[in-house]
């Protein structure tokens, strides 16, 4: 996350992210699911701008003001209190009984509801803004345990690069820079709750079934060594067969894709967004242009960062 600005208005790009690998273990006590999971950041991002209010008059709290800008219908986020960004200052004032409030400019280009991290990563960025902005100062491991108070993902969306996360996100290892990775990126007219697809994997019979030891390792080492035949035959996302329940567009997607040279394809996170791997940008453009033609919804192009 690049961060840019003076002492009280700041800026940040909010990258999205894809699961490259996703395994899904059991259901939790606090009603998560414990996970193992390769994210890989991308440049597809939306910008988030913080500008600090000045000292309250009473011993009250400043408010949080939000204000989004939405740059087409597939993007469209929650205002107020609904928003993610909203929730994660008000509890970083909470945290840190910091009564100053602030301004937050969202420009919105990453598409909700599709698994992409859109939401978690507008609220790392605006815990990394205000941490700074209200001169909390506040160590990056102190403002992690804010996030992961707020979504599986946040925490991983304070760290650079990609990354395993373990747990429910929150066991952040992170990795030596991959090699640059070009992506295409569907995402279809259907969207997906988190929720409703962690569900679905439950009730699948297929849920039960366990990824051969070592895969992550597999494809971690066929990334940096770029060996394209063999990225694809390690990718996994535990929760395609559950998404592909809830929504036709999964199997309708998977089957554009598969008629393609991607070196590989599955969903990222829950869904509904699916994306494929791309041996350079040149490939990725070429792809991209084909899916285009098929009008399987919004076809984005990008790479890691």
């Amino acid at each position: 996350m690049d961060l840019r600005g003076d002492d009280c208005k700041r800026t940040a790009h909010a990258p999205a992210k894809l699961n490259l690998f996703l395994n899904v273990f059991g259901r939790r006590s606090d009603g998560f699911h414990d996970l193992e999971t390769l994210m890989v950041p991308v440049r597809l991002a939306d910008q988030v701008t913080f500008t600090a209010s000045g000292a309250p008059r009473d011993n009250r709290r400043e408010a949080i003001e939000l204000i989004i800008d939405q740059l087409s219908p597939e993007v469209s986020a929650p205002h107020g209190s609904e928003n993610l960004i909203v929730k994660a200052l008000e509890l970083l004032q909470s945290r840190s009984g910091c009564a100053l409030g602030g301004r937050v400019q969202l420009t919105k280009r990453i598409p909700i509801s599709a698994g992409l991290g859109g939401g978690s990563s507008d609220a790392a960025a605006a815990l990394r803004l205000a941490n700074r902005a209200w001169r909390l100062d506040w160590p990056l491991s102190k403002l992690a345990l804010v996030a992961a108070e707020l979504g599986s993902d946040v925490p991983f969306f304070l760290t650079r690069g990609a990354a395993v996360c373990r747990g429910r996100g929150e066991r952040i290892e992170s990795l030596p820079p991959l090699p640059r990775l070009h992506f295409v990126i569907v995402k279809p007219v259907d969207s997906l709750r988190s929720g409703s697809v962690f569900n679905a994997h439950d009730s699948l019979d297929s849920a039960k079934n366990q990824v051969p030891a070592g895969q992550l390792n597999r494809l971690i080492a066929n990334l940096y060594m770029r060996c394209w035949s063999d990225v694809g035959r390690w990718m996994h996302n535990r929760l395609e067969a559950a998404a592909s329940a809830l929504s036709s567009w999964v199997e309708r997607l998977r089957q554009a894709f598969g008629r393609l040279d991607f070196v590989g394809h599955q969903l990222t996170g829950s869904g509904s967004a699916y994306f494929g791997v791309c041996r350079h940008a040149r490939h990725a453009r070429r792809l991209a242009n084909r899916l285009r033609t098929e009008q399987l919804g919004a076809v984005y192009t990008t790479c890691s960062c």
